[in-house]
Formats: C-alpha cells, sequence, structure tokens
C-alpha cells in the first residue's frame, strides 16, 4: 500500500526572507515542491499495481515509474531543506561544532563560501553542503538534477536550489545575486543543528 506524502508548510511568511519575493515563495512552495509531493504520491501508487514481469531497461512502465520515484522524491526532500534552513542572517559562529567543521575543511568561511557559490553557479540543479561518512569530511556537492549527483550516504545540511524557478522571477538570469540573497537569510544554527551534531559526532567532527 503507497504511503501518502504531505505537502509541509513554509516554515515562514511568504516574502519575508531578504532578497525573495512573496511571488517566487509562492510559485516554488505552491506549485514546483507541491507538484513534486503530488508527483511522488502518483507515482508510489502506481507503483503498488505495476506489472514487474514486463520491466526492461530498453522500456517498461515500471522502470520509468521507478526513475521518476527517486525524482521526485528527491525534489520533495531536497526542496524542504532549502526552507528549512532559511530565517537567520548568514552569518556563521566560527566557534559552534558547525563553523568549527567549515573552518576546519575549508580554511575559513570565506572560503567554503567561495566553493559554495562556485558549486552553485556551476549546476544546472543543486549545490548541496553535506557531510559524507566515507571520509568524514564536509563537501559542497553539485547535484543536476535532484538525482543526479548524490553520493550515497552523505548527509545533506544545506540545499540551494539553482533551477531557474528559484529566481528568475527575481533576478532574471542573475543566478550570483540570488545565491547571495539565499545565504543572507541562512541560519547557521539550523544546518548545525541536532542532524549535523549526530553524525558529526559519529565522524569526528566536534
Amino acid at each position: 500500500m503507497a504511503f501518502e506524502h504531505k505537502v509541509k508548510a513554509l516554515p515562514f511568511a511568504y516574502g519575508s526572507q531578504k532578497g525573495i519575493s512573496e511571488l517566487t515563495d509562492k510559485r516554488h512552495h505552491d506549485t514546483h515542491y507541491a507538484g513534486y509531493v503530488a508527483k511522488r504520491n502518483e507515482v508510489e501508487q502506481k507503483l503498488a499495481a505495476a506489472d514487474r514481469t514486463k520491466a526492461n531497461a530498453n522500456f517498461s512502465e515500471f522502470g520509468e515509474l521507478k526513475r521518476k520515484e527517486t525524482f521526485n522524491a528527491s525534489g520533495q526532500i531536497l526542496h524542504e531543506l532549502y526552507w528549512d534552513v532559511l530565517g537567520g542572517d548568514g552569518t556563521l559562529d566560527p566557534n559552534s561544532a558547525i563553523g568549527k567543521a567549515i573552518v576546519e575543511e575549508f580554511g575559513s568561511f570565506e572560503n567554503w563560501k567561495a566553493d559554495m557559490v562556485a558549486t552553485a553557479k556551476a549546476s544546472t540543479g543543486w549545490a548541496i553542503l553535506c557531510l559524507d561518512p566515507s571520509d568524514g569530511r564536509l563537501h559542497n556537492y553539485l547535484c543536476d538534477s535532484h538525482n543526479i549527483g548524490a553520493v550515497w550516504g552523505a548527509i545533506p545540511l544545506l540545499a540551494i536550489d539553482v533551477f531557474e524557478h528559484a529566481y528568475y522571477g527575481d533576478y532574471g538570469p542573475d543566478r550570483a545575486k540570488y545565491i547571495e540573497a539565499y545565504l543572507s537569510n541562512v541560519d547557521w544554527k539550523k544546518v548545525g543543528g541536532l542532524k549535523f551534531q549526530a553524525h558529526a559526532a559519529h565522524f569526528g567532527k566536534k
């Protein structure tokens, strides 16, 4: 029996983040994100009844459903993370656990930011700060699509959506200005919250 995923409310008022308009928030959350949740539910319902005996790598209904399963599931999860870490002023406390980990890995917050901005400019989909259990290090990973570029087991801590729907209404083609606006709203206490602390302790990031 398929599980029914629910659209989560935006964790702040529409248009309350600096440099991101109410209209963009409404379109991004109510149309794009909600669409991934709806399609994830639709895919899972169809998978429950799909004919697995006809599975084929060239083409099969089952195969296409499985591809869209990960696309829509990842789209839902990344969008929820995208908004969950907002509500701050972009300032990182260098003495916090996440601040120390950033400095240890990148040399300084400024170096981390330069790397994240470059990753977000180069990607067609997402730039994601992750804690990777394979080496116990922080990485800014590039994902060209929701389900393309992810590293198995990596714990996503912060995700910047750079698909055009996230910024074109406010900035047109000026992606760099949007990235700066997004980062100026990050609440680093949320980024370095319980999820980071639980995994960082295990991988030696304290």
